[in-house]
C-alpha cells in the first residue's frame, strides 16, 4: 500500500506516521491490487482528526474520525474503513457484478480554465467515467460521502446520469434524454 500524508495546521511526528502505516497497512489484505491511502491529519479545538481515503482500482473508501487522541483517531478510521470495505465489497461483487472492485480508474489531465467575470471556477476535477448500474453509482456516492455522483448508466445505453441524496433520505436519478 502506498501512503500520501497531508498535515493541516499541525506537524505530525514520525512515530504517528509509522503507527498509521502499521494500522492502515493491514487493510491491504482486503484488496486484490495495489492501493493508495490518503491520510490527512488535523487538529481543531482539542480534537484530533484523521481523514482516511483508500483508493483501489477506481473505488474509494473514505472516513473522517475525530477523537481526543491522534492514535485513537487512526484506530477508529481504520476500523470504519474495514467495516465499509467488508460490507460493500461483498455487496458489490454479489449484487452488481463480479469484478466490480477491479474497475480501472484513469484520471484525465486537468484542463485549463478561462477567467470568468461573474463566476470563478476554483477547482476542476476530471475523471474517466465508466459505465455502471444505478445501484453501483449510489454505492460509490455513499462510499465517497458525496451528495451526488455522475456516471454512465449501463442500463440506459451509457447515457449520462446523476444520482443524488434527497432530503427525505431517499435517492434521486437525473437521466439524459427525453421521456
Amino acid at each position: 500500500m502506498k501512503f500520501v500524508y497531508t498535515e493541516k495546521k499541525i506537524n505530525v511526528r514520525d512515530s504517528v506516521k509509522e503507527y498509521a502505516e502499521k494500522k492502515i497497512g493491514k487493510l491491504d489484505r482486503l484488496f486484490k491490487d495495489e492501493s493508495t491511502a490518503y491520510v490527512t491529519f488535523s487538529v481543531e479545538k482539542n480534537s484530533c482528526i484523521v481523514e482516511l481515503t483508500v483508493k483501489t482500482n477506481g473505488m474509494f473508501f473514505r472516513v473522517s474520525e475525530r477523537t481526543s487522541d491522534m492514535f485513537a483517531s487512526i484506530d477508529s478510521a481504520v476500523a470504519a474503513v474495514e467495516r465499509q470495505v467488508r460490507k460493500n465489497k461483498t455487496r458489490l461483487e454479489k449484487r452488481i457484478r463480479e469484478g466490480a472492485l477491479e474497475r480501472e480508474f484513469v484520471p484525465a489531465v486537468p484542463m485549463e480554465t478561462e477567467e470568468e467575470t461573474e463566476f470563478k471556477v476554483v477547482r476542476t476535477k476530471r475523471f474517466a467515467i465508466k459505465p455502471m448500474s444505478v445501484e453501483e453509482a449510489i454505492l460509490q456516492m455513499n462510499l465517497l460521502d458525496h451528495e451526488f455522483f455522475v456516471f454512465k448508466n449501463q442500463e440506459d445505453d451509457g447515457a449520462f446520469s446523476v444520482v443524488y441524496k434527497r432530503k427525505d433520505g431517499g435517492y434521486g436519478l437525473i437521466a439524459d434524454g427525453e421521456e
